[in-house]
């Protein structure tokens, strides 16, 4: 496993180290392990690895369907524009109750996250049709959504603030989203001002409507695909690769990680730079009770020479055609080849549980080596 851990390090650093690689020894030691995984789990930008959930749980199919919208099986982003930020969050309601008063607690959202979108997610359930002269003069009603400023003053202006209203149809079901992104920056500004939302039903002219034609599933005695749900897109700010570039406790020089090594090394200096497979599996490195997708993921990584002269195959930039002709014509001392090096990164993604079992998607820069070129 920390073999792998290391390859995706030293394939993340992109360094061209001509040296003489030490050789990592089988028995590693702990410090190294946990060292490894530190600073891979500083590559997906969390402190410490989430808990796997205490029991079996489904994401809310909403987020499976925008990862799959957003992601290919193997995680690569399909479009890097579809997302709004790098970060979707989702919470369920902590009310457990039947009431039209929902909760949602935020505490796993950092402070370095700008907060871009918020929305309540409501689904409406199929209910009779219901005979009476108002509903044969009416077809829609009145759905308000309210920000709870004092719980014991829900009745007055003074206790509640409209975030959003919408007519609906009195017939139908499925799912209703309304936009609450101002409660949201209110309550990251201020944790305790978090009272809830208040949602209502009403008809045309505040006319008064019967509650069981138009009820939505709250968080109690309803499946958990259909609980109310806020969706929260953020944007935490990192971009590109967050790894400084230096070497694990011990070691002067990145070690070598495959057997056979200097064979494969003095081989790898007569192969043209190339792309090669670099496979990470999140079940191998202890991660996969947490992470729902992918369950493994292509890096890649590039290896091979970038010898004199630099063919239009190699992709070299102006810069390293100028270095190969230096280093061809011993034209100034300590001036080495090219690297091959990725020249093209594609993002990531992964749909995982965070630590109070929220499900979370989550988009990283620079995880994928697209192609190789000398650089």
């Amino acid at each position: 496993m920390l073999r792998l851990l290391l390859l995706l390090l030293l394939a993340r650093l992109q360094s061209c180290n001509p040296r003489p690689p030490s050789v990592l020894p089988e028995e590693d030691s702990e410090d190294r392990r946990t060292e490894a995984l530190r600073r891979l789990l500083e590559v997906f930008g969390i402190e410490d690895p989430p808990r796997s959930p205490h029991h079996i749980k489904q994401p809310p199919q909403y987020m499976v369907d925008l990862y799959n919208t957003v992601a290919g099986a193997d995680g690569i982003t399909k479009d890097p524009d579809i997302l709004e930020g790098n970060t979707v969050r989702s919470f369920l309601d902590k009310t457990h109750s039947d009431e039209m008063h929902f909760l949602f607690i935020l505490s796993s959202v950092a402070k370095n996250e700008r907060i871009l979108t918020a929305e309540l997610h409501l689904f409406r359930l199929r209910t009779k049709v219901t005979e009476g002269p108002f509903y044969k003069r009416h077809h829609f009603c009145q759905v308000s959504v309210y920000q709870v400023l004092d719980k014991n003053k829900l009745d007055s202006f003074e206790g509640k603030k409209l975030l959003a209203a919408r007519l609906i149809a009195l017939q139908g079901s499925g799912w209703e989203v309304f936009g609450i992104t101002q409660a949201v920056r209110d309550w990251m500004e201020e944790d305790s001002s978090n009272h809830g939302l208040l949602v209502t039903v009403r008809g045309l002219g505040s006319a008064p409507v019967d509650p069981s034609t138009v009820r939505f599933a709250s968080g109690r005695d309803h499946h958990e695909s259909k609980k109310p749900m806020l969706v929260l897109f953020t944007d935490d700010g990192r971009r590109g690769a967050a790894l400084p570039i230096s070497s694990l406790p011990g070691q002067a020089n990145p070690p070598t990680l495959l057997s056979g090594a200097r064979n494969a090394r003095s081989v790898d200096q007569f192969l043209p730079c190339q792309r090669q497979l670099l496979s990470v599996d999140f079940e191998e490195i202890g991660w996969s009770g947490w992470i729902i997708s992918p369950k493994s993921y292509n890096a890649y990584h590039c290896k091979g020479s970038c010898p004199f002269p630099l063919g239009e195959n190699m992709r070299p930039t102006n810069h390293a055609t100028v270095q190969s002709i230096i280093n061809a014509l011993k034209l100034s001392q300590g001036v080495s080849s090219p690297c091959c090096v990725p020249d093209k990164l594609f993002s990531i993604n992964l749909l995982y549980f965070d630590d109070d079992e929220n499900v979370v998607l989550k988009q990283y820069d620079d995880m994928v080596a697209g192609s190789c070129g000398c650089h």
